[in-house]
Order: C-alpha cells, then structure tokens, then sequence
C-alpha cells in the first residue's frame, strides 16, 4: 500500500511540471519543445513551417550546422519536409497551406551533435 501511495504521490507531483512544458508558448506565440539540449518554437503561416531556436534563457542560437526534417501529417496526407538553416531558425515548405490540427514532428541535429525529437500540434 505504502508503494502505491509513494507512486501516486510522485505522479501528482509531476503532472504540473509537465504540463507547464507542454503548454509553454515560445516568444512568437508558438508552442515549444525542447528538443536536442535547446529549447524550439514552431510557427506555421502558410505553406511554411519555421523552427526557432533557443538556449535555455530563451536568447536565439544560430542553427549554422543543424540539420533535420518535419513530418508533417494531416488527416490521411504525409509530407517529410527538410530543413533548412536560417540564422536562429530552421525553416521548410510544405506543398500546400499547412492545416490547422496537422500534427508536425520535428527531428533535429544540432551542431554539437546532439539529436532529438519533438511532437507539435497546429
């Protein structure tokens, strides 16, 4: 019983701190993620998807040697879109106007070598 109270404690406990993260909003409005040691705003307008890039103090980060893709998913319609490095953001273009509710996720490398992978919702 101890075990279990121990458990549901811990839960309860962490549930706020990961729901902080999962609804922080970046400084251009859009959601962000930590993804490969650096923090990530995704903002769609259009057909584009722009990635900008943060340390933890929210200061830009020149993306000069990060690569990646974003798998952008929209009802039955997938589109892997590479990315390209422009000064703090990394940027792609979808073949058509990006859905709201499209599901991106975001696989980076930054220039330290460090990868990772992030979920985004439009």
């Amino acid at each position: 019983m101890k075990k279990i109270l121990l458990v549901v404690s811990a839960l309860l406990f962490a549930a706020p701190a990961i729901a902080q993260h999962a609804h922080e909003k970046g400084p251009n409005g859009g959601p962000m993620e930590d993804v490969a040691g650096v923090d990530v705003e995704m903002v769609a307008k259009g057909k584009t998807l722009t990635f900008n890039v943060f340390d933890e103090a929210k200061k830009p980060v020149a993306t000069t040697g990060f690569s990646g893709t974003a798998l952008l998913t929209s009802g039955s319609d997938r589109e892997v879109l590479p990315l390209v490095a422009e000064g703090n953001a990394l940027k792609a273009e979808a073949k058509k106007d990006i859905a709201p509710g499209s599901a991106v996720t975001v696989t980076l490398k930054a220039a330290d070598g460090k990868s990772g992978q992030a979920k985004f919702k439009n």
